[in-house]
């Protein structure tokens, strides 16, 4: 059983339907749709379609906030040469090519200065300004190829919409009536940001992950994971953004934070990178997927690799080994042992703290006797992801009448579900649990499992009750 999740991003190499349906086989846990590319008509249409496909798998939707990108280079490798001299142009839905690119953000271009520096993607080609005015002439000072529609990281003073922008108003209106489990939050700089897009959707039955990829981000990361119900390490633009050798300890940051505060944390960017045109990825790549995992990231994530690459499935089989791989040397009792105490947001009240210590409570009891699984009965998700953060190593098994919540779970570390209808006693939910984790082959008679559940509490759920349960 792996724990660690696979996010797979979709796009022109990925988008069939025999495609789709190959990488929830291979193993794909949650499909990340990004919003930045095409129409929005068009995003609906494959969401429904991915939704019908892949009907257990989570849908991570990304707005592209604001973010400026190039118009497409195509589907094949255009090469950016150290001198080469490019200019730069504003257009919508344009081809862009070696000697001109086309920058798809209106009156953005009047804001250049001389000796701006422009970089392309995840940063590794790179562009400074030589001439503005009647056009835009820059000169390549850090050569690459590039091919789709890459990002464009332009100077931090001209890069200051608030969100959501007036393109992420349009979809999220879209999106509203749509059956996804998670927003993707792109250039969050505060907790308002992410309130705010919360408000536009108004969807409380959506997730809220923001991508973690400026310093404003970065200074103001207790109180974005605080308002967040999931996190992203976006290093791409992060590692444009930041001094590129923080990046690494940036990541161990930002995973450790966000399970302190029981949220989902997917490292993403650049993970198999070569394999989207190798069969094999580099020896660098193995080792920062499971250097992901060993740091507790819920999650792992392909962008370009399976969106635009020549082998998605193969991509996604091939993470899945390094990630089951790097699991078996995890050290399960270690994290545990020093996790810190669970941070609370400040608006969480009084059940958020008792949800914690009872799920506390549950991995010191099963840890202490053995236990063969952790159920954990939950209508929202909250108890699930607040036992996952200790990372134990026995199987979590979620209860839950709540298809959304099931979907939502794929995103989680380590959480398995089972459905049921809603039970009203704690009796009834304990004989239950045992049934479904002996029916899942998790359990045999003698074995012990660990139960929590709850109740309501002026109207909000709360964990309050954990019991040892032995299986008959």
């Amino acid at each position: 059983m792996r724990r660690t999740r696979i996010v797979a991003t979709l796009g022109p190499a990925s988008d069939d339907d025999a495609t789709i349906k190959g990488l929830v086989e291979a193993g794909v846990d949650v499909f990340r749709l990004s919003f930045a590319h095409g129409d929005v008509p068009s995003g609906i249409e494959r969401l429904r379609r991915v939704r019908k496909l892949a009907p257990d798998q989570a849908i991570m939707v990304d707005i592209p906030g604001p973010k400026i990108r190039a118009g497409s280079f195509g589907t094949s490798p255009v090469l950016l040469a150290l001198g080469d001299k490019v200019e730069l142009i504003e257009g919508f839905g344009e081809t862009s090519i070696a000697s001109k690119i086309f920058v798809e953000r209106e009156g953005v271009l009047a804001l250049l200065k001389t000796g701006d520096r422009i970089h392309i993607g995840d940063g590794g080609t790179s562009l400074v300004v030589l001439e503005t005015g009647s056009k835009t002439l820059t000169e390549v000072t850090s050569g690459g190829a590039v091919m789709g529609k890459p990002g464009l990281s332009l100077p931090s003073s001209i890069m200051n919409d608030r969100l959501p922008t007036d393109a992420d108003r349009e979809r999220l209106e879209a999106l509203r009536s749509e059956e996804f489990e998670i927003l993707a939050i792109s250039f969050v700089r505060s907790g308002f940001d992410v309130e705010s897009v919360r408000a536009v959707l108004s969807r409380p039955d959506v997730m809220m992950m923001s991508k973690i990829e400026t310093s404003e981000g970065v200074e103001n990361l207790e109180e974005i994971v605080e308002h967040s119900d999931a996190i992203m390490v976006a290093r791409g633009d992060l590692g444009v953004r930041m001094p590129i050798e923080e990046v690494p300890h940036l990541q161990k940051a930002i995973v450790r934070l966000g399970v302190r505060y029981a949220r989902p944390v997917i490292v993403a960017t650049q993970m198999l990178e070569s394999m989207t045109h190798a069969q094999v990825p580099t020896r660098a790549e193995v080792t920062d997927v499971a250097n992901a995992v060993l740091d507790g990231a819920s999650a792992v994530m392909l962008s370009g690799e399976t969106a635009i690459g020549e082998d998605p499935i193969g991509t996604v089989k091939t993470m899945d080994r390094i990630v089951r791989r790097a699991e078996q040397s995890f050290d399960y009792q270690d994290w545990g042992t020093n996790l810190d105490v669970q941070q609370i947001s400040n608006n969480s009240g009084k059940t958020a703290r008792i949800t914690a210590a009872i799920t506390g409570a549950a991995w010191r009891a099963a840890m202490e006797e053995d236990a063969v699984a952790i159920v954990a009965c939950t209508r929202s998700g909250t108890t699930a992801r607040a036992i996952s953060r200790f990372r134990p190593p026995m199987p979590i098994v979620a209860i839950t009448p709540q298809v959304g919540t099931a979907r939502q779970l794929h995103s989680s570390w380590g959480i398995e579900k089972i459905f049921v209808s809603p039970l009203q006693d704690i009796d009834s939910l304990c004989n239950y649990a045992a049934e479904q984790v002996k029916a899942a082959g998790l359990a045999k008679p003698g074995d012990a499992i660990v139960v929590m559940a709850g109740s309501e509490s002026g109207g909000a759920s709360i964990t309050d009750t954990v019991r040892m349960v032995v299986i008959n």
